[in-house]
């Protein structure tokens, strides 16, 4: 079973690196990584009470893929993000890697992405506000860029309190 201390933390290098696509001979290693997934997220939700996706590099599962629990759960693959508003607007944001800081960044308002899901079948959502911004989120975590390298200034850092 995945838990918290199964995530990585900032610093380690495998954050930063960019992920390989899921190949559809993948697909059988899908639903085991989907409920590493969900366990990892399910214990932060438990300890510091937030947590609406995680990516699989956050475990060390180097493939392109993510994993949203909002309504219901999401698996996303291989995703591609098109039509990227012009607008944006700024949030504190927070990391699974690094649960008690936040990040002050800029995010597009809307967006769509474009996904495999489980069954390899294409998928297209259009999202705006705080769903676009977690999977703008997300979606960094797969070219190893992290919220602390989108920080709007020096000055865009706090503590959880």
């Amino acid at each position: 079973m995945k838990s918290i201390h199964d995530i990585l933390k900032l610093g380690d290098p495998r954050l930063y690196e960019v992920c390989e696509p899921v190949l559809k001979s993948d697909l059988v290693n899908v639903p085991e990584w989907t409920q590493q997934l969900h366990e990892a997220m399910e214990d932060i939700r438990r300890v510091y009470g937030f947590g609406r996706g995680i990516a699989a590099p956050q475990l060390g599962i180097m493939k392109r893929m993510f994993y949203l629990n909002l309504d219901r759960p999401y698996i996303i693959i291989n995703p591609e993000l098109k039509g990227l508003s012009e607008e944006l607007f700024e949030l504190w944001d927070d990391c699974m890697s690094f649960p008690n800081l936040l990040v002050k960044v800029k995010r597009h308002q809307s967006l769509t992405l474009e996904y495999l899901d489980e069954n390899w079948e294409k998928q297209s959502w259009t999202v705006e506000g705080a769903i676009s911004e977690l999977i703008q989120h997300e979606y960094d975590h797969l070219n190893g860029v992290l919220c602390t390298m989108r920080a709007i200034d020096e000055k865009s850092f706090k503590w959880k309190g």
